[in-house]
């Protein structure tokens, strides 16, 4: 019987696929972010934090009916008259009736105002970051990859829209405007002037890959403009794309809640965490509960989602725009 024997295998001869001495496959990108993410303490806390304000958010009508109360509705017993409308018991009226105390003067259950108010700024601060990271990325993909005249005037469309007075203009455009929807204006007014910022960072991204040997050879097989800005350029900036889009988010919470702390946000009844910090100041020495509730979900929201961005922008853009 004759014997089969195995071919020798030289010093410069990589193993078989699978054997014991193989690599070990690299972990998808997206793994890596998760694991890395998941693996600090803070940035855990920060992400279990913000995915818990966004199921309040959707889930507020729920939360509500299960508080057992409307956002809109009265409850006169719940408040003195003869105390200038103060609640009934300590800590703002908490008890077993009003998970978190309620309103003075009007008795309106705060913990159904909160939750709803937490689907209105983050609907708002979500909605307007869509409109700044899709705008922003088409303007500077398109000024750093075709350069010349594009990139020319929408550079000088990014510095004039940086300058002009945006607050200003957005209280103007938000007090004159009367009878449109206010969560709506909001979200356009406040998307439209936070664009230019992403729009700088995808363009310098852009213009050090339009050369890239990778970029080079797609437009010699013949592919055109949209192909390579979608399938070369587009995915070799989502990194610091994904990490900027994170750390809009606090920065369009806040500009919400200063809206709305200025009287020309969302209108009354609607809740909003900052409308209800402006209506509470009066009552911060009598019901101080009152103004920590709405400020506490605030506080809580914004340093979320900026130690959230802040980890991402670590991960996925380790340079951060560094030189």
């Amino acid at each position: 019987m004759n014997t089969v024997t195995a071919p020798a295998t030289g010093p410069g001869d990589a193993p078989a696929a699978g054997g014991p001495g193989s690599p070990a496959p690299p972990d998808a990108p997206w793994r890596t972010t998760w694991r890395r993410l998941w693996g600090d303490r803070g940035s855990r806390t920060a992400l279990i934090a913000a995915v818990l304000l966004i199921l309040v958010a959707l889930t507020a009508p729920l939360l509500s009916r299960l508080g057992g109360w409307s956002p809109t509705a009265f409850d006169a017993d719940a408040i003195d008259p003869y105390l200038g409308g103060l609640p009934h018991g300590p800590l703002g009226g908490i008890s077993a009736e009003h998970w978190l105390g309620v309103e003075p003067v009007t008795g309106r259950d705060l913990f159904a105002r909160v939750v709803h108010g937490a689907q209105v700024s983050l609907l708002i601060a979500f909605a307007a970051t869509a409109i700044v990271v899709v705008t922003g990325t088409a303007a500077g993909i398109a000024a750093g990859y075709f350069g010349g005249r594009v990139d020319t005037v929408l550079s000088r469309l990014m510095d004039l829209t940086m300058s002009f007075p945006s607050l200003i203009f957005m209280i103007a455009m938000m007090s004159v405007a009367q009878d449109v929807n206010r969560v709506v204006l909001m979200t356009v007014v406040i998307g439209v002037f936070g664009w230019p910022g992403i729009a700088r960072v995808v363009r310098a991204e852009a213009l050090s890959l339009r050369h890239r040997e990778f970029v080079e050879a797609a437009r010699a097989c013949g592919s055109g403009p949209w192909r390579i800005l979608t399938r070369q350029v587009l995915p070799n900036i989502s990194g610091p794309v994904i990490a900027y889009t994170t750390l809009l988010i606090p920065g369009m919470i806040s500009t919400e809640a200063a809206l709305s702390f200025l009287g020309v946000g969302v209108r009354p009844p609607t809740p909003s965490w900052g409308q209800m910090i402006a209506e509470a100041v009066a009552y911060y020495e009598t019901d101080p509960l009152y103004f920590v509730v709405p400020s506490v979900f605030l506080f809580v929201a914004v340093l979320a989602f900026t130690v959230l961005g802040d980890a991402l922008r670590d991960i996925l853009d380790p340079q951060g725009g560094r030189p």
